[in-house]
């Protein structure tokens, strides 16, 4: 685990795996690129760094869960990776998130690493620039305590897209020095594109 100041919120980590990924066709979380379930080699990544881990799902995906890792079901329900950012950060109010995507087949500990190091948790959240539209990069993110009751009042607008609150929120928004790491994987070109990545040795 990066140790930070001492005055510094405790970080855990959030596998995002409670999607239906309708484009893809078939379930992202359960994907094995690393040999092992998707949802599981993301948890596994984010070890080093987070002092508790846990996996976003739905209920009905607790029927096959191992049990060597620890679930969390939404609170906040039917609003996608809003409402399980939200249910985390409800969990445990006084820790920070670091908050990834189970769909980042290429991510990887140098990423995560530089984005921990690189942390300001004055701010609402610490996020990456997307190499593909510039935009903030919602998929791997640390949100902050301070940021729960900003996503309330940005919940009580109608407004559930987590990249629009970092667009509109105190976001210190990174560069990214591996731009491949944070390429999301959501169809079966997506995925053709990563596997030619991973065999030829990514990175």
């Amino acid at each position: 685990m990066i140790l930070k100041e001492s005055n510094m919120p405790t970080l855990n980590g959030l596998v995002l795996a409670g999607g239906n990924s309708k484009r893809m066709g078939k379930k992202k979380d359960l994907i094995n690129w690393h040999g092992k379930e998707q949802r599981y080699f993301a948890a596994d990544l984010l070890k080093p760094f987070c002092n508790d881990i846990f996996i976003s799902c739905r209920q009905e995906q607790l029927a096959d869960f191992d049990t060597a890792y620890t679930a969390l079901t939404d609170s906040f329900l039917n609003m996608g990776p809003f409402g399980g950012i939200l249910s985390a950060l409800r969990l445990q109010r006084d820790k920070a998130w670091l908050v990834i995507a189970c769909d980042l087949p290429l991510l990887n500990e140098e990423a995560i690493r530089f984005l921990i190091e690189n942390r300001n948790e004055r701010k609402t959240a610490t996020t990456y620039k997307s190499p593909f539209d510039g935009l903030p990069e919602p998929l791997i993110t640390i949100w902050e305590p301070k940021s729960y009751p900003i996503l309330l009042q940005f919940l009580g607008t109608g407004i559930t897209c987590p990249r629009k609150v970092l667009m509109n929120s105190d976001t210190l928004i990174l560069k990214p020095t591996n731009p491949h790491a944070l390429m999301n994987v959501n169809t079966p070109e997506d995925a053709e594109k990563a596997n030619e990545m991973l065999n030829k040795n990514y990175p």
